[in-house]
């Protein structure tokens, strides 16, 4: 299918942290020798958890997970399906939904069983996920947009002021998100070097050859 990359909707969560904690899946310190140092940090620091959607028609989101008392709260199966229910599934009545490819990762709460089977019903075969109709090749994070891209980008931009409260972030992200939501589609045109591909084989046939 030609530009079969334009029609993938890439989708994945951020977390967010008011005291500056680094992931340390995604962010590695290297030293000729053990420093020694030990790093103090709250038990329970606050945390934002921001999930969005990206295409090349735009990007659908941000969707924040709170609980009902309006609380920041980590993502777990029962909420993911009730952000694809109320939130994700309504935006794309915006969208020709026959067209779209909905990629998620191998998170467990995106593989759970009623997960999969809600979005099997509402996409049919067009989902690319672990346990999906197309599989997702565990440890690609490089190759969806957000994870190489935007989440890094966003991050650098919202905390270079030190923010203390993580109210001000949402309108913060809904400011971000579309303005470097297109620009992080642009990037991936010319992304494939950076992420050790051949120069002859650009982000779009990676991403066609390994789903």
């Amino acid at each position: 299918m030609v530009d079969f990359h334009k029609r993938i909707l890439f989708s994945d969560e951020a977390h967010f942290w008011l005291n500056g904690y680094v992931n340390k899946q995604n962010c590695r310190i290297r030293s000729e020798a053990n420093p020694q140092v030990y790093v103090e940090k709250p038990l329970h620091p606050e945390t934002l958890t921001v999930w969005c959607a990206l295409w090349a028609g735009g990007i659908i989101g941000p969707y924040f997970f709170k609980n009902d008392e309006g609380h920041n709260v980590p993502v777990n199966g029962d909420r993911y399906r009730a952000m694809i229910t109320n939130f994700f599934i309504p935006e794309l009545h915006n969208h020709d939904v026959q067209e779209l490819w909905f990629q998620q990762d191998g998170t467990t709460c995106h593989t759970a069983r009623a997960t999969i089977d809600l979005l099997k019903y509402t996409l049919g075969d067009r989902l690319i996920s672990r346990f999906g109709p197309v599989n997702w090749p565990p440890r690609s994070c490089d190759l969806t947009p957000l994870d190489y891209f935007l989440w890094g980008y966003v991050k650098s931009l919202v905390y270079a002021d030190k923010p203390k409260r993580l109210v001000n972030w949402k309108i913060t992200f809904a400011m971000l998100l579309p303005i470097y939501g297109y620009k992080c589609w642009k990037k991936s045109s010319t992304i494939g070097v950076q992420i050790g591909l051949h120069p002859s084989q650009p982000w779009q046939s990676y991403v066609r050859n390994c789903i």
